[in-house]
């Protein structure tokens, strides 16, 4: 069988499918591993490594992914490389699923298998495949290092016999993956970190990394997080008192981290632009959720702005501002999500009712099939 690895040609794309580590093990599952040249270039990887590995190096994308049996990407493939695969060949990878309903109609009727990575469940047996929580990790960390270099100041407190300099203050908002890395990358460079979720579950985590929980209790934060562990829309009582709390909050801040996201949704305002006002001048924002509608309205895809003397990174996406790491992580996700799929003899063979498989699967047998995308069609 054929995998092919194609070039990402998204815009701030820096990742790519596959390393040379997995590479190799794909090769020892008996897949012949094609990779378009230059593929890895934007993750310091060369076509050299990939050889090396025991991969093929193909002029470019249509080469790469023709009679491929399976495709492995980062964002979607562009369009002439989607034209180019096979009827029944398996496209896996970050599919942006709600984002454009017309492309995934075009995988079915193209006769394309589509797993979108970003719906992996979330069971302990998936872990592994987690294309979010390995990209969100990373996200966070690299969220307070942006904002540290745009910081005036420095962030630990520290005692001189020219002065005490204060500790910088940071507020994570959202307490999942990415929040969570966020608070122990701040703590471990010295600022004093405070957090805010809707999920009451989320107070322990923070706690226990040296953060302090912000948070309006009430009985609907009960039923706050869903059976797949992501935050659920509040109700318009909710935020209004979340937000006054938040507002008196981050007055006292330097630093505001913004991670939140609702799958399927835009992204929940939490830093309105009276509240960016009311900060600070010199303070930073970073906005996580900026490609899905941003938690700051102010913040802008793409940019750092500065508004009434905030800066606001906007940065779209942010773990490829690590791509060396991003690109390691994601490909052993790749790799752990297709290793048991492959029979000993070397062929696909797919359970299509295993709880992995119908939770990534979009597009199978000319139909848009996943439940969500179903109910959103109609």
């Amino acid at each position: 069988m054929k995998l092919a690895i194609p070039c990402e040609r998204h815009t701030d794309e820096t990742r790519v499918a596959a390393s040379p580590e997995t590479v190799k093990k794909l090769v020892g599952l008996g897949l012949d591993v094609v990779v378009e040249t230059g593929a890895g270039a934007g993750a310091s990887i060369a076509d050299a490594d990939f050889e090396a590995a025991g991969a093929s190096i193909a002029p470019d994308a249509v080469a790469a992914v023709t009679d491929a049996d399976i495709v492995f990407c980062v964002q979607r493939p562009t369009a002439d490389a989607v034209a180019a695969m096979k009827r029944g060949a398996n496209l896996i990878g970050m599919l942006a699923p709600f984002r454009d309903q017309d492309v995934l109609q075009d995988y079915a009727e193209r006769g394309l298998a589509a797993f979108a990575m970003e719906f992996m469940p979330r069971i302990t047996r998936a872990q592994s495949m987690d294309v979010l929580s390995s990209q969100a990790n990373l996200a966070g960390y690299r969220a307070v290092i942006e904002a540290c270099q745009l910081f005036g100041r420095a962030m630990p407190m520290m005692m001189t016999a020219a002065g005490t300099i204060a500790p910088g203050r940071v507020l994570v908002m959202g307490a999942g993956v990415a929040g969570l890395q966020a608070i122990a990358t701040a703590r471990r460079l010295g600022a004093i970190v405070s957090a805010t979720d809707v999920r009451p579950a989320a107070k322990e985590q923070v706690e226990s990394l040296g953060g302090n929980f912000v948070m309006v209790e009430s009985e609907e934060t009960a039923a706050a997080e869903t059976a797949g562990g992501y935050a659920r829309e509040m109700s318009e009582e909710y935020q209004r008192a979340q937000a006054a709390l938040i507002a008196e909050t981050l007055k006292k801040q330097d630093i505001a981290i913004c991670t939140a996201l609702i799958p399927g949704r835009p992204a929940p305002v939490l830093i309105t632009e009276e509240m960016v006002k009311s900060m600070k001048p010199g303070s930073v924002i970073v906005d996580l959720a900026v490609e899905q509608g941003g938690n700051c309205p102010l913040s802008k895809p793409g940019e750092c702005v500065e508004a009434h003397g905030v800066r606001i990174i906007g940065y779209r996406n942010m773990p490829g501002r690590l791509p060396v790491d991003a690109s390691a992580l994601y490909a052993k996700n790749l790799l752990n999500f297709l290793k048991p799929l492959i029979a000993e003899s070397g062929a696909l063979e797919i359970d299509w009712e295993d709880e992995i498989i119908l939770g990534t699967l979009l597009t199978r047998n000319g139909a848009v099939v996943h439940p969500a995308l179903m109910a959103t069609a109609e």
